[in-house]
């Protein structure tokens, strides 16, 4: 099976490479992290560096069940240290280890040697851990598949374009999904089966969850409603109502667990005239939409908030804080926030009627800046679309520049 390549990742990591900083890969599980250390060991060895150099643990490997207490892993990595040479030394799924932030502290405190590590939730870097090493770690936040990688897939060099979105939107953005050409059906299995993974080791056990099918239907309203602005009252009231009585303390502590395991990603409100975040009724968007479409039903009405979805994971890949955009009487669906770039985005399946053109570009009118003002859409767009300042852009083109 051909290894999908991570290159935006990849860069990361070589650009970290040797710097006395602990290099943090955090992710949903399956997202690729024990993928991107394999590509990324694989390019060290291609470039000088040598076996005796490298140590490589997966702490989801039985084999290694010996070393999930912190002196013992401790111990194990240095004593295979490479004498006079830098050694690497990679800690997967870290967060089995028991007291791990010791014993990545004292390899880390030694000479010549470069420490990475991987997590499945986030929460894996809170507490000790951050504490212990503050100012001593830089965190790459991975994601599944981006739609670009999930076309350099082996086997979807024959696809048409759209033939591949249509999969991407509907299977999924997991490497699995895509590196072994699963059907639709086989698809939701595992994406079903990964779901149940997460719920149980990241949020049930974590939280002690004695109710999980308030859990799981918690979920399901959130998946069902993304792309809209929902508070934990809604969804408490909500769920009352069809008969499963549930308090809003409740509801905030499970979607709290569902975004600390990385499943859903909140995108908080962000007044555009004021510059200043809101606490309220932020919008929810899944960490791959094959996950939402294992668990909850869609239609075809639907697609406008797929394509959000799609935007706004494409936008956390580039490096953006994501927010929704919070104008007088609207709303703008995406502010996209770095320190040196700032841009605006709507997103629309179809603005060939010109009702739906208006109402689109209604929302940028209200901004005053000069950032950059980008509509995409599914339209085939020849040539350069531009409304005002406003740049309309297929949204296919855009995942694959």
């Amino acid at each position: 099976m051909q290894l999908i390549a991570r290159d935006r990742y990849l860069e990361w990591l070589l650009s970290w490479k040797d710097k006395h900083v602990i290099k943090v890969v955090s992710g949903v599980r399956r997202c690729g992290k024990s993928k991107l250390f394999e590509i990324y060991r694989n390019h060290l060895m291609q470039h000088g560096v040598t076996a005796d150099q490298i140590i490589a643990i997966n702490f989801e490997e039985l084999e290694y069940e010996d070393l999930t207490s912190y002196r013992e892993l401790y111990d194990y990595v240095n004593a295979r240290l490479a004498p006079g040479k830098t050694t690497y030394v990679f800690l997967d799924e870290i967060q089995h280890v028991d007291h791990y932030e010791k014993a990545v502290d004292g390899l880390f405190i030694k000479d010549n040697v470069d420490v990475y590590i991987t997590g499945s939730n986030a929460y894996f870097m809170s507490g000790e851990l951050a504490t212990l090493l503050s100012g001593r770690y830089i965190e790459l936040k991975m994601l599944p598949l981006s739609f670009k990688e999930f076309c350099s897939a082996e086997g979807n060099a024959e696809k048409s374009r759209d033939m591949l979105f249509n999969e991407y939107i509907t299977s999924g953005s997991f490497p699995f999904i895509a590196e072994t050409q699963i059907d639709e059906q086989k698809a939701k299995e595992y994406v079903r089966s990964l779901y149940d993974t997460i719920i149980v080791r990241d949020v049930v056990d974590r939280l002690r969850v004695s109710d999980v099918s308030t859990l799981l239907n918690i979920t399901k309203f959130l998946l069902h409603n993304i792309g809209s602005k929902v508070s934990h009252k809604k969804i408490a009231d909500t769920l009352t109502s069809s008969g499963n009585k549930v308090d809003q303390k409740t509801v905030s502590k499970y979607i709290k667990g569902l975004t600390d395991s990385l499943t859903l990603y909140a995108a908080p409100r962000y007044n555009v005239k004021g510059r200043q975040l809101l606490s309220t009724n932020c919008k929810y968007y899944a960490v791959d939409l094959g996950l939402r479409n294992a668990l909850v039903r869609t239609s075809n009405s639907d697609i406008g908030h797929i394509l959000e979805n799609v935007v706004y994971l494409e936008l956390l890949r580039r490096g953006y804080d994501v927010y929704v955009g919070d104008i007088e009487n609207g709303e703008i669906d995406f502010v996209a926030i770095k320190p040196d770039d700032t841009q605006y985005f709507q997103v629309s399946a179809t603005t060939l009627e010109e009702s739906t053109l208006k109402r689109e570009l209604a929302p940028f009118a209200a901004v005053r800046d000069n950032y950059p003002k980008i509509l995409l859409t599914l339209d085939t767009i020849f040539g350069t679309a531009d409304y005002d300042g406003v740049k309309k852009r297929n949204v296919i083109d855009w995942l694959l520049e």
